[in-house]
């Protein structure tokens, strides 16, 4: 286990590399940032060549970044245009997102995995054919109208809940966002949930366990579900990422200010700095979770080994 561990750790330095610098191109093709720090007048030379040279966007590309990396690993993301520490910025951000990262996960584990179980159990029956109605809706309906819709009725007609989201977001305050957030995944982990329950229903080891006289409960929790959970925990792992990436929508709409609001700033005023650095750590973010998935394979399944 440990010298897979090391081996999946180096295999992520190229990885982590590639992805960072694929990101820093484009972000560093978007524009040029400086245009926007003059207003609707355009800098005049010397205060542009000023401002480049003082945020380093007179150098080659290429040098840049590596300058960039050789910060990341002293700690240090750089400062953003309007003066302030990236990390100071991420330090606001991260922990609001990771909360409502948090509330869309567990509902995706808790109202996910128990529909998809129960529909699973009783395919054909109606409520399957329900359930799979309800979750094809949901993924054909866009996460902007959704939330717009779910802040329109609870936010201003009925006044359950805040339209918007006060700025410390309190994890109370997070819980619709994060079943907004959760909503696309909540259905394809009930339809994933669903087909893999199903299909191990009719496996050997199910029949075997049945034939042995073991409780139906028992059949159900130590042998068909964890056997099922395999690719659902995979899909679970690698939506971590996306979720904190794809909050842009959702942190708008509730005007939540995480990282998606940082990121969606950071695009629209071209600042570099920001966005490549958000974009890094999610990138650390994605790579972690998706060796921890790994490693709960060997969990879920005892004929899984590592060399």
């Amino acid at each position: 286990m440990g010298r897979y561990v090391i081996r999946r750790l180096l295999q992520m330095i190229p990885v982590f590399i590639g992805a960072t610098l694929l990101i820093f191109l484009m972000v560093n093709v978007m524009g040029d940032p400086i245009a926007g720090l003059c207003g609707e007048r355009q800098c005049d030379p010397a205060t542009a060549a000023q401002l480049r040279s003082e945020f380093g966007l007179d150098k080659p590309v290429w040098q840049q970044y590596l300058t960039y990396m050789g910060n990341v690993f002293t700690g240090d993301f750089g400062t953003a245009f309007n003066g302030q520490k990236v990390t100071e910025l991420m330090g606001t951000a991260f922990p609001i997102t990771i909360r409502l990262t948090i509330v869309a996960i567990v509902f995706e584990i808790i109202i996910g995995i128990t529909l998809g179980v129960l529909t699973g159990l009783r395919r054909g029956r109606p409520v399957d054919s329900g359930v799979l109605l309800l979750t094809l809706v949901v993924i054909s309906v866009p996460t902007f109208v959704t939330g717009l819709i779910v802040q329109l009725l609870l936010g201003v007609k009925w006044n359950v809940i805040s339209p918007s989201v006060s700025s410390a977001a309190p994890l109370g305050e997070l819980i619709v966002p994060g079943l907004v957030l959760a909503s696309v995944s909540l259905a394809y982990v009930t339809r994933l949930s669903r087909t893999s329950i199903a299909e191990n229903t009719r496996s050997d080891y199910v029949r075997t366990a049945v034939a042995k006289g073991l409780p139906r409960h028992r059949v159900i929790t130590r042998h068909l579900l964890r056997n099922s959970l395999i690719p659902v925990i995979t899909f679970i792992g690698t939506d971590i990422g996306a979720l904190m990436g794809g909050a842009i929508v959702t942190e708008r709409i509730f005007n939540i200010h995480g990282v998606g609001y940082q990121l969606y700033q950071g695009i629209l005023r071209q600042n570099t700095q920001t966005v490549v650095g958000f974009v890094t750590i999610l990138v650390i973010i994605f790579l972690l979770a998706n060796l921890l998935v790994d490693l709960l394979y060997a969990v879920l399944d005892p004929r899984i080994r590592y060399a």
